[in-house]
């Protein structure tokens, strides 16, 4: 079977990366005034350069930057555009076994993006390879998904078309200004899919008024608003997962509820899909996914250190390839090392362990 020259790649990965001591350090100096924002910038840019060469050296056709510069996957970005603010933290319980929860997504103020949000963020890292250089973002549902209408001001957004219409317009002006940049692989990190199909969450939705598969489509068709300018030669991914926070979950149950409607909706060239353990359910929903998608199976836990065995691994891709064509398949770990600046709980030896393991099985499954 030929290999895939273009994105996704066989062996390929979500994208956030464990954070280096020395950044740690740096980002505490910085956050108490200790050193200045350019001298953090310094340390980023070093901890960059050293983790590209750790992907290039494990064999990826693809690299990431880690999300170095970012505490949070999604916030920081969002934080980018006018009118965002964070507001307090989940309640507490919503990822299992973390004490701590990420805030929320709030708008107080009209959305626009008054000036460019991470383009030189990957600027730096296309510089630094002659791989493709994927950069991720989070998809837009993340700015309404956590809070819902009660993080959106009603005095600024009484209808909530006018939320959408502004916030996928500011997605456009910052993905246009990084595939003019040259970028031709973007993520968007786009989790409240298989949130929608937890049986809790859909029933907590419905006790606020909310339709769990209405949202599914509203979120779909922001998606697709968001990209839909994109030139041809940009590779658009969706990943999907049920929460990655300190190694801890926040969601269960199978893609079943959205499957057929969020995957025959969305626009994207590829879909990344978490299945790593059993509240990921079965294969059977690849059924739904038309021919002009790829799917990147994420069968390979960020979450512990613990090392799948190659013929486990062997056994679910052959698995999958009873609903979807195995041509139409790529591996990868189910979601980032580290979604926060905090990082999963494993060690760094581990996050290259399973990168090299997810190479390694690409390379004798597909060749």
């Amino acid at each position: 079977m030929p290999a895939r020259t273009t994105p996704p790649f066989r062996a390929d990965h979500v994208g956030s990366l464990l954070r280096p001591a020395a950044l740690h350090a740096a980002r505490g100096q910085a956050a108490r005034g200790e050193i200045s924002a350019a001298a953090l910038r310094a340390v980023e840019d070093s901890a960059i350069r050293e983790v590209v060469t750790l992907q290039e050296e494990i064999g990826l056709q693809v690299v990431s930057d880690g999300e170095f510069r970012r505490t949070w996957w999604h916030f920081d970005f969002l934080s980018g555009f006018d009118g965002f603010e964070l507001g307090e933290p989940l309640e507490k319980g919503t990822f299992q076994g973390s004490d701590e929860q990420p805030p929320r997504a709030m708008i107080t103020g009209k959305l626009g993006r008054s000036q460019p949000v991470m383009v030189d963020h990957f600027s730096y890292l296309n510089g630094l390879t002659e791989r493709t250089a994927k950069f991720t973002v989070p998809g837009p549902s993340m700015a309404h998904f956590r809070a819902g209408r009660e993080g959106i001001s009603e005095t600024v957004y009484p209808d909530l078309a006018a939320f959408w219409d502004d916030l996928t317009a500011a997605y456009r002006a910052e993905l246009g200004d990084l595939a003019a940049q040259g970028c031709r692989y973007l993520q968007l990190d786009d989790i409240s899919y298989a949130y929608l199909c937890d049986v809790d969450i859909r029933e907590n939705l419905k006790g606020k008024g909310e339709d769990a598969d209405g949202l599914a489509l509203t979120y779909a068709n922001a998606l697709n608003d968001a990209i839909r300018d994109l030139p041809d030669s940009v590779t658009t991914a969706m990943h999907m997962c049920r929460g990655n926070f300190q190694s801890a979950w926040a969601a269960q149950g199978g893609y079943e509820p959205v499957a057929e409607s969020v995957f025959n909706t969305v626009t994207v060239d590829a879909l990344f899909m978490e299945y790593d353990s059993d509240r990921a359910g079965g294969f059977e929903p690849l059924r739904f996914v038309p021919d002009d998608k790829v799917v990147v199976l994420g069968l390979v836990t960020t979450k512990t250190p613990e090392l799948e065995a190659k013929d486990t691994l062997k056994r679910r891709i052959d698995e999958a390839a009873q609903y979807i064509d195995l041509d139409r398949l790529c591996l990868s770990p189910q979601c980032g090392f580290s979604s926060t600046h905090h990082g999963n709980k494993i060690t760094v030896a581990d996050e290259m362990a399973k990168l090299r393991l997810v190479v390694e099985v690409a390379e004798e499954v597909w060749g």
